[in-house]
């Protein structure tokens, strides 16, 4: 039985990393585990609003996504979006990348469970869990609806993600960044994580090592925006 105390809701407030976890500094990569990447044809925010929203992949080839949504490896046992896209709105994806190119100098990459959420999915997903401890009401919609959320891990440079103590949506004390009472391989790891995100403008949810919100997407307007999928 789930035991969420809360889940990807607005009104979480920034919690601090634990003193004692000491963040390792930036390492030397060999430059042989890196991809060789196409910048050519990656997109430019220039003249675009921050408040647009983009397809984080045509501005960046450095992510990583596992798309949970999108399958039915997910807390709902359920797909609800048509395929597997991340957008954000412009200044999520700014922040998103810088925070990225600081990861890639630890030798890790950001993973993505989720971003954007249109508000008629959020209905969907409060169709099969109408409970506000597990699901935002779609009434209101929570920050993911307004493309300044996003759930995350990290992978190294071959794609294995790192250590984090649970999965994607566990919804338990193990999951939460006050339970302590777990290896210090995991706690450093999600120190690591939290600590940079905050540093380009993310805080965190008490009960949910991977959610990340935007400080500056906070007042943005719930959205509906829909992407188109590719043709089979």
């Amino acid at each position: 039985m789930l035991s969420l105390q809360f889940a990807c809701r607005e009104k979480a407030q920034p919690i601090k990393t634990d003193s004692t976890i000491e963040i390792p500094p930036p390492v030397t990569i060999d430059s042989s585990k890196k991809e060789v990447l196409a910048k050519t044809r990656l997109k430019s925010f220039k003249n675009i609003a921050d408040t647009t929203f983009v397809r984080l992949a045509n501005y960046s080839d450095d992510f990583v996504y596992d798309m949970r949504y999108a399958t039915e490896n997910n807390f709902l046992k359920a797909q609800v979006y048509d395929c597997p896209e991340c957008y954000t709105r412009v200044k999520t994806a700014k922040a998103l990348i810088k925070a990225n190119a600081e990861f890639m100098e630890m030798g890790y990459k950001i993973k993505f469970f989720d971003c954007y959420r249109p508000n008629s999915v959020q209905y969907k997903m409060w169709e099969i869990v109408p409970n506000p401890q597990y699901v935002a009401n779609p009434v209101k919609g929570s920050i993911h609806n307004k493309g300044g959320a996003v759930d995350i891990t990290l992978v190294d440079f071959d794609g294995n993600e790192v250590a984090m103590g649970t999965d994607f949506d566990f919804f338990g004390k193990r999951a939460h960044h006050d339970h302590l009472d777990l290896p210090e391989a995991v706690l450093k790891n999600r120190a690591i994580l939290k600590s940079i995100m905050e540093k380009h403008g993310f805080w965190s949810i008490r009960t949910e090592w991977w959610h990340y919100n935007l400080s500056a997407g906070s007042n943005d307007q719930v959205a509906d925006f829909k992407w188109e999928c590719p043709e089979d």
